[in-house]
Formats: C-alpha cells, sequence, structure tokens
C-alpha cells in the first residue's frame, strides 16, 4: 500500500515558510542586527572577566598558580610512570619525595650560606641605595629624578593613595595576602597544586559539566592544549634559569664579587620572568660591584650583557625549539598589563598565563590562508 502524496496546500505551506527564512538570513537588516548582538554580547563578556580580574586577581593568581604546580607535578609523574610502569598515585608520591628531599638536602647543605649571604645582600643594598640618593641629590639632574620618582623607589614624590571603587577593589583583591601572609599563600598554592595533580580528571570534568554540551568536546581540546602549553613554558623555563643563575655565579666568583652565590641565585629566580627578569637580576650584582669599583662594575655589566646574548640567541631558540615561542613585544605587554592590574603576582605570572591564552587562541581559531596574510 503507497502513501498519499501530501496535499498541495502543505507543500505551498512548507515552501512559503522556507523561502521566508532564507529571506530573513539574507536580509541585510537582519545580518546588521546579528552583528550588533554578537559584539554586544562580547563587550558584557569582557567586562565582567575584567571586572572580576580587577576584584579578585590576587584570587584567581592563586588558583592560576596552583594549576601551574599541579601541571608540573602532573607531567613530572606521567616521565616517572612511562619509564617505570608504575601506577600513577606512586609515581606522584615518588616525584614529591624526590623533591622535597632535594630542597631539605639544599637547605640543609647550602641554606645557612645562601641565608648569611641574603641579609650581607639585602644590607649592602641598602647601604648602596642610600649613597646613591646621597649622590643624586648633590646635582641639579638627579635631584629633578627624584622629584619625580616615586617613594616606593626610593623617590620625593608621594605615592598616591586609592579611593572609592579603586580602594574596594584593592582591599577585596588583598584579601589572600592578608588572610595568609606570603607564606601562607605559598602553602596554599602547593597544597592545592598537589590535590589537583593527585586527580586532575576530577577538577577538569567538573569544569566540562559547566559547559554546554555542544561545546564540550572543543573546551575538552582547549584545556588539555593550555596543559601541554604550561608545561613546555615551565620545562623551558627551568632549564633556562639554571644556565643564568650558575653562568652568573660563575662570572661574579671568578671576577671577585662578594656574596656571589645569592647573586646567582637571585638572577636565576628573577630569571622566571622574561626580559624584565634580566634586569632586575642584574641591579643587585651591579650595585654590590660598584661597592667594590669602577672596574668590577663594569665588568659586571658586561658580565650580564654577555649572559643575556647567549640566553637570548643561543638558549632561547634551542628551548623555543621544543616549547613556547612567544613574541616579545606581546610578553613585555602582558607583563605590563598583568603587572598594571594585579601587582607582582600578575608580573611573575603574566607569561606562562599569555603563554597559555595564546596556545588556546591558536588552538580556537582558523588558520590564516596564504592570499589572507599580511
Amino acid at each position: 500500500m503507497t502513501a498519499s502524496p501530501p496535499p498541495a496546500s502543505s507543500q505551498h505551506t512548507t515552501h512559503h515558510e522556507h523561502e521566508q527564512a532564507k529571506d530573513s538570513v539574507t536580509d541585510p537588516r537582519a545580518v546588521q542586527l546579528a552583528r550588533i548582538f554578537s559584539l554586544l554580547r562580547l563587550a558584557i563578556v569582557v567586562t565582567v572577566v575584567v571586572v572580576l580580574i580587577w576584584l579578585v586577581g590576587d584570587v584567581l593568581m592563586v588558583i592560576f598558580a596552583a594549576t601551574l604546580v599541579a601541571v608540573i607535578l602532573h607531567n613530572l609523574a606521567g616521565i616517572v610512570e612511562r619509564h617505570t610502569r608504575l601506577p600513577y598515585w606512586l609515581a606522584l608520591t615518588a616525584v614529591v619525595v624526590v623533591l622535597i628531599a632535594a630542597l631539605t638536602a639544599l637547605i640543609w647543605s647550602s641554606g645557612p650560606e645562601i641565608s648569611e649571604q641574603a641579609v650581607k645582600l639585602r644590607t649592602a643594598l641598602s647601604e648602596q641605595a642610600h649613597s646613591l640618593r646621597d649622590r643624586m641629590g648633590n646635582s641639579s639632574i638627579g635631584r629633578m629624578i627624584l622629584d619625580n620618582l616615586p617613594s616606593s623607589l626610593g623617590g620625593n614624590e608621594p605615592s598616591s593613595g586609592g579611593s572609592g571603587f579603586g580602594s574596594l577593589a584593592g582591599s577585596m583583591t588583598g584579601f589572600v595576602s592578608s588572610a595568609f601572609g606570603a607564606a601562607g599563600t605559598l602553602a596554599v598554592i602547593l597544597i592545592a597544586g598537589l590535590y589537583f595533580a593527585i586527580s586532575p580528571e576530577l577538577y577538569v570534568n567538573g569544569m566540562l559539566r559547566l559547559v554546554p554540551h555542544e561545546y564540550r568536546k572543543t573546551s575538552r581540546d582547549l584545556l588539555l592544549t593550555a596543559g601541554r602549553t604550561l608545561w613546555a613554558w615551565t620545562a623551558g623555563q627551568a632549564l633556562d634559569m639554571t644556565v643564568v643563575g650558575l653562568l652568573s655565579f660563575i662570572g661574579l666568583w671568578c671576577i671577585g664579587v662578594p656574596l656571589a652565590l645569592a647573586l646567582g641565585v637571585v638572577a636565576g629566580l628573577a630569571n622566571f620572568i622574561p626580559y624584565i627578569g634580566a634586569f632586575v637580576g642584574a641591579v643587585p650584582a651591579v650595585l654590590i660591584a660598584l661597592s667594590q669599583g669602577t672596574r668590577e662594575g663594569f665588568m659586571v655589566m658586561g658580565l650580564y650583557a654577555a649572559i643575556q646574548f647567549f640566553e637570548g640567541n643561543v638558549m632561547a631558540p634551542l628551548i623555543q625549539r621544543h616549547a613556547v615561542q612567544m613574541p616579545p613585544g606581546l610578553t613585555i605587554l602582558s607583563q605590563t598589563i598583568f603587572g598594571t592590574i594585579l601587582g607582582v603576582p600578575g608580573l611573575i605570572l603574566a607569561s606562562p598565563l599569555t603563554a597559555a591564552l595564546l596556545a588556546t587562541a591558536d588552538r580556537a581559531t582558523p588558520r590564516l590562508e596564504d592570499d589572507e596574510r599580511v
């Protein structure tokens, strides 16, 4: 028994609706309204994100730092798991035990010396800063610089206090530091990072459940891309910091600069912040060397210039070949933006955060065709 064809009136209605839908899609007014709606939605999302970062930036930085710790522990445990065939939880336990043992051995063997040199370094830097300020106060150019330099940097310009919304934001973003202090915040980051690393799928799956079903697969790919990028950036930066710290210590020791070990540690740790960290790590060594003489000061300047030349032209290309390539201009811009909004934590974590954002944006957006490139 054959099915009867639909009535002619039904066919006419369906055809009419199809033509109306087609006309609404091609209608210039409808297209323009859709674009305006899309722009408004994007503006609202960006505004909400900026306000959240402004209000609870410190909390977000703690969460990101804990995530970074979890990525490091998870990947180290994965390496041990692949090479030893141990269960993941046992491999993670081995990694944590080895890290704690190595840190304990370092503190036991070199801790007193590093601590003593750190105290001497702080005293010497304070003396050099006061001496430099006195010398600048004896010249007209120096006094002009001091008058326009904020008091937080040793100048005469009073620091402006925040009020209104800025004061509210500052009080809210300072919640973590005021509640726990620096040591407590570091402990929270390490403990939270360890728990994230113990069962990362629990937290990732929980985030994915908040995403609409049709976007979950894309969101999963973006989260995995961000995790791989953070690990690649951290591994490359750790190697870079180690090389810079060792070269700085050996060079300063050969020149005869006091506190070479502490200054080498400072140079290596400061290099966690690309570009800006190189300058920050060099300033204490140059000030200490200038206290020994002008010749030593210029030698230390030449040493750090040579180290940064080697790091930028030899180490960085080798690391970026296997890690993350970040444009220098974008790196410095992100450090300025995050440092201005979130202070020192934002400056420290700006580079890994930018690397993760760049990787996810590269994954989420289509590639340019040859005829679309500049």
